[in-house]
This record gives C-alpha cells, structure tokens and sequence, in this order.
C-alpha cells in the first residue's frame, strides 16, 4: 500500500519552523512496509490544500495530514478535507467535554473559536487527544483514507502511535514486523556499501539504511501471515547484518540508545565511568543521565573550558598546554586519565576540540577534536575530523565519545559481546 504525507502550515514554508513530522511519519510508515511516494508541505491555503488534497486522493491509498487542526480562523485542514470528501461537520460531544476538561485541568477558560475544534466530519473516527485540544480525525473514502493528525510534535507522535499505527495495520491482511540493527562507528557509505548485494537482492524482507549522527541503522522488514512467520524472515537477516558488522552493532532493541547500550555495558561489568569534557560543554554527561539507572555506574562528569580549570581539576600539566595546546592527544589524554584518577571511577572519556565557527587555525582548523578514553589504567587517545555548524560538531562529538568509550570497554573485556559475558 501506498502512503503520502500533507504537512500543512505556512510557518514551514517560511523556515520558521522545520518540519520534523514528515521525518517521523517517514520512519514509522516504512517500518510498517508502507511505500511512500510523495511528500508535500502547502500553506494555510484553501485552494492549494484542495488542489494537493485532490492530487494526494488519486494517487495514494492513505493520505496524512498534519497540522491545520487548530482553532484559528487559518486552520483549514479538517474543513478543506471535508469538503473534498463531501463530509458536513457536525458537533461531536465527546471532543467538546475533552476540551472543557483540558483548560478546566489548567484553570483556563476556552474562547469561543476552540469549540471549532470539536466541529468533526460526520461518520469520521475520531481520535482523542490526550496532550492537547485538537481530535484527530480518519475519513474513510471509496479511494482511499485520509488520516488528519495535530502539528505539535508531542501531540502528533503519541497520537499517532497509539491510534494510527492500529488502524493502518488494520488495512492489510498480512502482519508487517521489522526489527533494527543499530550501528557504531561506522560511516554510511561504507555501511551502505558492506550491505549493497543484500539490498541489491531484497525482496521480503526489505532492508532499509537510516544514517544518524554517529549511527547507521539497519531496518529489516517482512510481512507475512503473523507475526512468528514475519520473523522467521527476519531473523536470519539480522543474523548476517550482525556477522558482517561484528561489534559495531551494539543494539537490536528499537528502544535502546546508544548511551543505554554504553550504561548497561558498564553496568554488566561493574564499571564506573566519570567525564571530562571541554567543548562538548556537559552533552556527553546528559547524554548518560538520560539513561534511567545509570547513577549505578556514572560517578561524575566535569566541565573543564578554560585550561585553568584542566589543571586545577584534572591535574592536566602546564607543560602539556604549553607545549601542544589545550586542543591535542596530549591534553586529552592527561584530562581522562586525571579524571579517572580525582573521582575515583574505573573508566573515564575526555574531549576536547574545536566547535567553532572561530578559533581555528591551518594546523588546528575547527571541527578538530581529540577523545581520550581511560579503561583501567590503559588510555586511548582518537583523532577525529568533523564538519557542520557548532552544534553539529559538538553532537558529532558526544556520539563518537560513546562509540569510543564502548569500543574500549569491549577491547578491555574481550570476551564481552553485546554486553553480556559469554
């Protein structure tokens, strides 16, 4: 089946905000094995919407919308979608209580124009709202079904989830189940390259490559009369991603992060980490503490910017800063090992480097970045190169830190795999 998204608002059109509903929405339809074929965004216009609407209606089986559901004069997705479908609006009670309860909840009274969100094409299903005022609406037509869901983020992907993802499995005979090989450390192309006979050669199941920051993920996606069945067509799959990539891969769980695969590493060996970051400013630390549970293991991290704070906290030499600079292998090296050493824990990554956009020079050019990483008393020291803005070098950064602190843990422990002890 074939799938398309309607992203609605001008605010998009004018780079005012970025529109990461399409990504999201991409995602989740492919790894439901919907093909997407066209994705448009149309400002806050009848005539336009209409005519994309139209368009969409003879070409897609399901149509999603986002965005345009609000209770300004210029939300116009559910009126303009009605129309197209021949769909009057009428009052639907449940979603009018719905919005009494939320600004009740908030000790706000609702103006007039929010009762339009309750205004619903008739015969519609609605889907509640549990984050936010606007219902989300399915219309089902003769050529196909029209999904409207809320703009906001955090209204769309839960909503989505919870409603959509059901309905849309609903909609074919067969089960579609797909499963995730998340990598580390190594690049797109050459990911893409490792896999290409097998991509070359896919038929069921499909082999998809997302690159993340720092990440390749590998989506394998069958269908098949049930679930059991979809994953036997599955499993070998992951098995040959998984000799191919070696320890690379440090994840098949959808749920699992990197920094989670990094923490419950530690914990399986009953390490403590610590953290010593410069320009990274702290990232690396939240990246962590975003883990729940991972008090067991991380100790502390620490901030040192200017080289005075290096020395005095990390125990970093003045020779050492002198000599090679603050942004080195030396520096580096020093800052994990001081780490490690003050706050007492078993394994300790420092980073320091250029973020720009200024600061650097023709031997030091910005995106110039040293990560140590302290296992035990054994230090190793990687020079990388990262291009973009601040914040992309930054977050480059932080995720290589990861994929070099693991990679340590594993080289330390050689007979860990995936962390666990064999």
């Amino acid at each position: 089946m074939t799938v398309e998204f309607i992203c609605v608002g001008t605010e998009i059109l004018l780079g005012s905000i970025v529109n990461t509903n399409a990504a999201f929405l991409s995602e989740q339809c492919a790894g439901l094995g919907l093909s997407c074929y066209f994705q448009t965004v149309v400002g806050d216009n009848e005539e336009r919407l209409t005519q994309v609407l139209k368009t969409g209606m003879e070409r897609s089986d399901i149509i999603i919308l986002s965005g345009g559901l609000g209770p300004t004069e210029d939300d116009l997705t559910k009126e303009v979608a009605a129309k197209v479908c021949g769909k009057d609006l009428q009052l639907h009670k449940p979603s009018k209580k719905a919005i009494e309860k939320y600004f009740a909840q908030r000790g706000t009274v609702p103006t007039d124009n929010n009762w339009k969100q309750a205004m619903l094409p008739k015969d519609a299903i609605v889907m509640e709202n549990h984050n936010g005022t606007a219902p989300g609406v399915i219309m089902e037509t003769a050529k196909c079904s029209l999904i409207l869901l809320p703009g906001p983020p955090n209204e769309l992907k839960p909503m989505f989830q919870e409603c959509v993802v059901p309905y849309l499995e609903k909609l074919t005979s067969q089960v579609i189940c797909s499963q995730t090989v998340k990598i580390c450390g190594v690049g797109e192309s050459r990911a893409e390259t490792i896999v290409k006979d097998l991509i070359d050669t896919q038929g069921n199941p499909t082999i998809a490559t997302y690159a993340k920051t720092g990440e390749v993920h590998i989506r394998v996606t069958a269908n098949a009369e049930d679930k059991k069945d979809a994953m036997k067509l599955i499993k070998p799959v992951v098995k040959e991603l998984k000799s191919r990539f070696g320890n690379a891969v440090y994840s098949t769980e959808e749920e699992c992060t990197l920094e989670k695969a990094v923490a419950d590493l530690l914990t399986a060996n009953d390490l403590t980490v610590t953290c010593a970051e410069s320009c990274t400013g702290g990232m690396l630390s939240a990246r962590l503490v975003n883990v729940p549970g991972v008090s067991e293991v991380y100790k502390m991290g620490v901030v040192t910017y200017s080289n005075k704070a290096k020395r005095r906290l990390l125990g970093v030499k003045k020779n050492t800063l002198s000599k090679f600079g603050a942004v080195s292998a030396q520096t580096a090296q020093e800052m994990a090992k001081g780490a490690a050493l003050t706050f007492k824990a078993d394994v300790a990554v420092a980073v320091t480097g250029i973020a720009g956009p200024d600061g650097g020079t023709a031997e030091k050019p910005v995106g110039l970045v040293y990560i140590a990483c302290y296992v035990k008393g054994k230090a190793v020291v990687k020079e990388y190169h990262f291009s973009g803005n601040r914040g992309k070098i930054r977050e480059a950064t932080v995720a290589a830190a990861l994929t070099l602190l693991r990679e340590c843990i594993l080289e330390y422990y050689s007979k860990i795999t995936f962390g666990k002890k064999e």
